[in-house]
């Protein structure tokens, strides 16, 4: 009997191992294909990203751009180390071979990283600038539609007749919607997508609004009309309360490039100074401790070369964050003050070098 239960207990694990592989194959065929559409996901998002910014780039070549701009930079970055190390110190090949290594695994790493980085914050520059010159143009995009929907246009036939070469990316995107609505999409789910591939209010209000007034069936060329009007309202309002606060905005601006630089200018200046005093000062001291005055002078406690670093970095530091304040200040956002920051930097860092110049004359006159 024990014979006989064991044959067909070997006859039954033998029936069920094809069924066990066949799931096992399931499984793994499931898993391979989340993988799939998980990468065609991540691509999709992707080139989404990329066609809102209206940059038709190829991944894969900016990732071999990259790739190639860290490796020559870490080939000049070795061939200086090696001759530095190898002439100034004399180290030996050994350690040099092991600083490269570190180099070559570090380095190139942290370069990639800010590559992409640098990349990433140009494509987000680059969408929202998109996306204000699309809100600078709406309302007379707006305005046109409504007339040719008063004219008896038909309200995708009047959008489409309303784009003009003017109104630049609007137009474009205007003839994406009017594409998918020939292929057979229905105009309000055109319209959402098209408003929700921007970070825009005011684009989402007017298409909301414009798609509720459809629905209801009222009368679309005075809402229109309407849409536009508030926005060039809320426009002008927000160029007043800018000119309001102009002078904060000099105020900031004098502090940053004007004042700052020639303060850290001077006092660097003063540095050289009561270095100099305290070197001439420092060889009478055996004369006055002869006489019975007990005086002692050392070096200061900050060299020239220091405070130089100390004030570049501060006004680098300053100027960014200055051109940030005075971009919310104005238009409410950050994004729209990046290009003030090199501005503010390279003014600062010139009027302190001029600065330290005019002063080092001026205070050798005296000294």
């Amino acid at each position: 009997m024990f014979s006989i239960k064991s044959i067909f207990k070997r006859k039954n694990t033998a029936a069920a191992q094809p069924e066990k592989r066949i799931e096992f194959f399931k499984k793994k065929f499931k898993k391979e294909q989340k993988k799939k559409l998980m990468a065609l996901e991540r691509k999709q998002r992707m080139k989404d990203y990329l066609d809102r910014a209206g940059m038709g780039i190829n991944l894969q070549k900016v990732s071999k751009i990259f790739f190639n701009i860290a490796v020559f930079i870490n080939l000049g970055i070795s061939a200086y180390l090696i001759y530095y190390f190898s002439t100034a110190y004399g180290i030996s090949w050994g350690t040099i071979f092991a600083s490269m290594v570190v180099l070559w695994v570090l380095i190139f790493v942290l370069l990639i990283f800010a590559l992409w980085i640098m990349f990433y914050l140009a494509v987000d520059l680059k969408i929202f600038r998109r996306k204000v010159d699309m809100e600078e143009v709406l309302p007379d995009f707006l305005q046109l539609t409504a007339s040719n929907i008063n004219a008896g246009m038909t309200i995708d036939r009047a959008l489409w007749f309303a784009v003009r070469p003017r109104f630049g990316v609007l137009a474009k995107e205007i003839e994406n919607v009017a594409k998918e609505t020939m292929s057979g999409v229905d105009l309000k789910v055109a319209l959402e997508k098209f408003a929700g591939r921007y970070d825009s209010n005011i684009l989402k209000r007017s298409i909301s609004m414009l798609n509720e007034g459809v629905e209801a069936g009222g009368k679309i060329g005075d809402l229109l009309n309407r849409i536009a009007t508030n926005i060039q309202e809320q426009n002008a309002m927000l160029k007043e309360m800018s000119a309001n606060v102009t002078t904060y905005v000099i105020f900031i601006t004098f502090a940053t490039i004007v004042a700052a630089p020639f303060l850290f200018a001077l006092s660097g200046v003063l540095i050289q100074v009561v270095q100099n005093l305290g070197s001439t000062l420092g060889n009478t001291s055996s004369a006055a401790a002869s006489a019975g005055i007990s005086l002692s002078f050392s070096g200061a406690g900050v060299s020239q070369s220091d405070f130089r670093i100390f004030a570049i970095v501060s006004l680098v530091l300053t100027s960014l964050f200055s051109a940030m304040i005075i971009s919310t200040i104005k238009k409410g956002n950050i994004k729209s003050g990046v290009k003030y920051i090199p501005i503010f930097i390279a003014v600062s860092l010139t009027l302190y070098i001029v600065g330290q110049g005019l002063a080092g004359k001026l205070l050798s006159l005296f000294f």
